[in-house]
């Protein structure tokens, strides 16, 4: 909320809707109706300014993060899912990959 109002506020307003556009564009999310027993979860803004080597801003970076941690478990989900893979799969890939060029 300060970065909006500060002296840089359009450039944090240009890198948020830089990301609005790419979230768009990649089909990141689809909009559908809320069931009735379903509640929304939050989201917030993280802003970073990426620096040059020489501490001047290289750019204004916005980043959009869902509140994942205001769910409850077994009332807001269930089930957690994290996509992991063992490093020797990856290898085996990686090596057929290499033998089919």
């Amino acid at each position: 909320e300060d970065a909006l109002t500060s002296s840089d506020a359009d450039s944090w307003r240009e890198a948020i809707q830089d990301e609005m556009d790419s979230l768009k564009s990649n089909g990141t999310w689809e909009l559908v109706d809320l069931p009735p027993s379903c509640k929304t979860i939050g989201c917030k803004w993280i802003l970073k300014k990426k620096l040059k080597p020489d501490g001047s801003v290289d750019k204004y970076k916005a980043r959009l993060v869902a509140k994942g941690f205001r769910q409850k478990e077994n009332i807001d989900f269930f089930d957690t899912y994290s996509p992991v893979t063992r490093i020797t799969s990856i290898r085996v890939l990686i090596a057929v990959a290499a033998i089919h060029n």
